[in-house]
Order: structure tokens, then C-alpha cells, then sequence
């Protein structure tokens, strides 16, 4: 892994830094094998709980960089498939929970980055920009997907057609993020959540997360019963163990995602 992305472990979090602040965090190829890597780690640190995925110097990304053209070498579906779709279903299937920290823009592939994660906090001066229909293009990075499902069909087509700048406090009133933040207390209120959030049953956490991405493309009957699966192993753990005692005696729990 090259510096175009900066990993940092706080404890039992992840912090994940896109680093090309000369060009708003754009995605080259570098940039793209360099997130997946970062991700890869993540995932298999058995002491990591939460990963938070930023940009460098106040701003998320914006996008591929465009200034390095289109690779002449290979097709454009290739490279949306091999250097984005990995790392975008590496974040909506780890079982950590991930926190996109969003400044600046989140542009393009940016904005399917920070919509793929599992929770977004973002600075009351950041904001999404799907632009693809401004240069003849269509949203790709599953933003299309990611988009309809929480804005519904109309919204997310006006969006994405009239290359819509949706601003911080807009993207909260939609169900785009779920915080807005002061920009000055973007870093430290993400780092507050994911430390909170590394602190609850990680299996716990984990399922929940399987079983919410899953309840979007099942029917009510097959969610209960793949609930009712999850739960199960849930109720075998340690944690679970650990988390009824701990209620039972008004104490603290102590959760080692056992």
C-alpha cells in the first residue's frame, strides 16, 4: 500500500484516508488497489470494531480523476468491476460497522463510497453530487442501486439527471446521513461514534448489519426467518451471555465478540 491512502488504528478502530488532497481525494487506479488493501486489513483485525473512511484536508473525494482520462488499455467495465466493486462489496459485507466521515464533496464514485457505508456523518459544508449526466455519462458504483433505494425511484432519477449538488443538511433530511456536524468537529464527532459503537457486542453488530443489507431484496416471511437464524447464533454467544448479565445486574457489559 502506497500513501495515496492512510491507515491509522485508534484502539479498536480503523481510520481509512483517502490522500490525494492535491486533486480533492479523485480516484486513480493507485488510489482504488490502495482502499482495497486498507479494507482488506481492516476486515481481518480481529481487534478492530468500527472503521471510519474519510479524505484528506476537509474533503471526501471528487471521483474518478478525470484529468488522467479514460486508461486506453482497458474498458471502462472492467475498471468500474475490478478496481471499484471489490472494495464497494468489501465495505457493505465486512461485518465491522463502517462510518463514512464525509467533508467537501462526495462526488461520483466519492458518493458511492460514502453511501455503500453503513453510517455517514458529514460536515454541515460537505455534500453529495452525483455529476455523470453533466458529462454524458451514468451514475456507476452502485449509486443508481444505493440511490432508488433510499430516495425512491423519482427522487433519485431528478437527482442523478439534473447532476443535483444535495447539501449536508439536505442529505439529512432525506435519509442520506445520519449526522451533521460542525466542520472544525467532523474528525473528533466520528471518532466518538466509532469508539461507542466499538464498544457494544460486535456479533451483535455484525448480524444486524447481514440482516439489514439482506432486507432489501427479501420478502417480510423471508426476513423473519433469516432473523430468526441470526438471532440464534446470537444467543449462543459469549456476548450475549455477557450483555443479559450485565442488564440483569445493572453493570457495564464487557463484550469480546465471543
Amino acid at each position: 500500500m502506497t500513501d495515496t491512502v492512510l491507515y491509522e488504528r485508534h484502539g479498536p478502530v480503523a481510520v481509512v484516508t483517502l490522500n490525494r488532497p492535491g486533486v480533492l481525494n479523485a480516484f486513480n487506479r493507485e488510489l482504488a488497489d490502495d482502499l482495497r488493501e486498507a479494507m482488506i486489513r481492516a476486515a481481518g483485525d480481529r481487534e478492530i470494531r468500527a472503521v471510519i473512511l474519510r479524505g484528506a484536508e476537509g474533503k471526501f473525494s471528487a471521483g474518478a480523476d478525470l484529468k488522467q482520462g479514460f486508461p486506453k488499455d482497458r474498458r471502462v467495465e472492467d475498471v468500474i468491476n475490478t478496481d471499484f466493486r471489490p472494495t464497494l462489496d468489501m465495505i457493505a459485507g465486512m461485518e465491522k460497522p463502517v462510518i463514512a466521515s464525509v467533508a467537501g464533496p462526495a462526488a461520483g464514485i466519492g458518493l458511492s463510497f460514502a453511501l455503500v457505508c453503513d453510517l455517514v456523518v458529514m460536515a454541515d459544508d460537505a455534500y453529495l453530487l452525483s455529476p455523470f449526466a453533466a458529462i454524458g455519462l451514468i451514475p456507476d458504483g452502485g449509486a443508481t442501486w444505493l440511490l432508488a433505494r433510499q430516495l425512491g425511484y423519482h427522487r433519485a432519477y431528478q437527482l442523478c439527471i439534473e447532476s443535483e449538488r444535495i447539501p449536508a443538511q439536505r442529505c439529512l433530511e432525506l435519509g442520506l446521513a445520519n449526522r451533521v456536524v460542525p466542520a472544525a468537529r467532523l474528525d473528533e464527532d466520528s471518532m466518538a461514534w466509532a469508539a461507542e459503537l466499538a464498544e457494544r457486542a460486535p456479533l451483535a453488530l455484525a448480524r444486524t448489519k447481514l440482516a439489514m443489507r439482506a432486507a432489501m431484496d427479501l420478502s417480510l416471511t423471508q426476513a423473519i426467518a433469516y432473523e430468526a437464524h441470526l438471532q440464534t447464533a446470537c444467543l449462543e454467544s459469549e456476548d450475549a451471555k455477557e450483555g443479559i448479565g450485565a442488564f440483569v445486574a445493572k453493570r457495564k457489559a464487557q463484550f469480546k465478540g465471543r
